[in-house]
């Protein structure tokens, strides 16, 4: 029997799908590297393999040889004192790229991939370096690819055109289209501002705009990627809105009304006879919250509290927030503290955690972030939760007891 050591006909198809995957062969066909012909060597028998189990090496060499032809095979002579003079395969030889691609079946995706590159060539030079540089994303955009470069040239043309992304008029270009596809525009048009060796340095191969994790208070400009995005490129874009309970009901400020949505330039602007404030991103806990004098509560929903950054009148406040125990909840309390570091987290503590147990969760995608604004007892438990506790520990805030939370929260 053969074994493992072996290079087999499946060893080497596996190689150049890997190639394929990489984006590797298609970039080829743009820009030849003179890596064709390419030598793929083969781990064979040697030649007390050879002796021990002749049959099991003749199949082997037998495999390889039937699946020649988009290869050739060097060989190598093996065995002469042994067994006599074999002739084993050494190395497979794929004399094109074209040739590879064929060894793996995509061929036909090879057609496609030259008609949507002739297609970018067409619109501008530069956007073939976008090609290259992701064969594999314009292969799965297909002819989106070809719309979404139309957009990234207008946006060349246009900058800061001062209208809403909805008014932007190319045929077959809607707002859902550029929602789907902006960090592909964004790096089509950095390929054709760039000049090759600024392209190499661009942020393009990476995410063009942060997530909305990471965009928090650092970003009270545009919250969301739609909101970046529109920034970044000069178009109006709603204005970010900020939603909060009156909990005393003796503030009359606005007409008896007591949810209310305002933007947030004129939140900043707020004077209320408040002197306390719960923000908290769930928003049953906001709906829920029990009147209490001089008290507001504000939903952020999530990562959505850059509104706070520039709303001076909450340094006069008590603020607590109330966020899920797990590592983005702890990462939206630091964010909070970077506009304001009088906050105070609640129900984000360790006996509140150990008191829920059969209620916790797993976090998917737990924060890596190294927070710098973490009392000592809070940056412990944000350390804790994907070990001490088990596997990326979480416990959603709307899964607290209620009667536990309004003693917590003195309520």
């Amino acid at each position: 029997m053969a074994t493992k050591a072996w290079s087999t006909l499946a060893d080497l198809r596996a190689l150049s799908l890997k190639a394929w995957s990489s984006g590797s062969l298609l970039r080829e066909l743009l820009e030849p590297s003179g890596l064709y012909p390419r030598r793929r060597p083969l781990k064979r028998p040697t030649a007390a393999e050879l002796l021990s189990d002749y049959a099991a090496v003749r199949a082997w060499a037998g495999e390889l040889f039937s699946g020649a032809g988009a290869y050739s095979l060097e060989t190598v002579e093996t065995g002469r004192r042994t067994v006599g003079a074999n002739s084993l395969p050494g190395a497979a030889v794929f004399a094109t790229v074209e040739d590879e691609i064929g060894f793996v079946g995509k061929a036909r995706e090879v057609g496609v991939f030259r008609s949507l590159t002739e297609g970018l060539a067409g619109l501008d030079p530069q956007l073939v370096d976008w090609a290259a540089r992701r064969p594999m994303k314009l292969l799965e955009l297909g002819p989106a690819a070809v719309t979404a470069a139309r957009i990234a040239l207008w946006l060349r043309d246009n900058p800061a055109p001062g209208i809403y992304v909805r008014q932007l008029g190319l045929p077959g270009v809607h707002t859902k289209f550029i929602e789907r596809h902006r960090q592909v525009i964004d790096q089509m048009l950095a390929s054709v501002e760039s000049s090759p060796g600024d392209l190499e340095m661009s942020a393009g191969d990476g995410e063009l705009e942060s997530s909305n994790h990471d965009a928090g208070l650092e970003d009270s400009a545009g919250r969301t990627p739609a909101a970046r995005f529109a920034r970044r490129h000069g178009f109006l874009h709603p204005p970010e809105l900020v939603r909060f309970r009156l909990l005393d009901p003796d503030i009359d400020e606005f007409g008896g009304a007591r949810d209310i949505t305002l933007t947030a330039e004129a939140f900043r602007g707020l004077r209320l006879p408040v002197d306390t404030v719960i923000a908290t991103e769930n928003q049953v806990n906001f709906l829920a919250l029990p009147d209490r004098p001089g008290t507001l509560a504000l939903f952020g929903g999530g990562y959505g509290f850059s509104s706070l950054r520039d709303a001076d009148w909450l340094r006069r406040c008590k603020v607590r927030y109330w966020g899920d125990i797990d590592t983005h909840g702890f990462r939206i309390l630091d964010q909070l503290r970077a506009a304001h570091p009088h906050v105070e987290s609640v129900l984000m503590d360790e006996r509140t955690l150990l008191a829920h147990r059969d209620a916790w969760g797993t976090e998917e995608s737990p924060s890596r972030a190294a927070l710098a604004r973490m009392t000592a007892a809070e940056a412990a438990l944000y350390e804790s939760l994907g070990s001490t506790y088990g596997s990326n520990v979480r416990l959603e805030q709307e899964l607290i007891n209620w009667d536990w939370a309004l003693q917590e929260l003195g309520a």
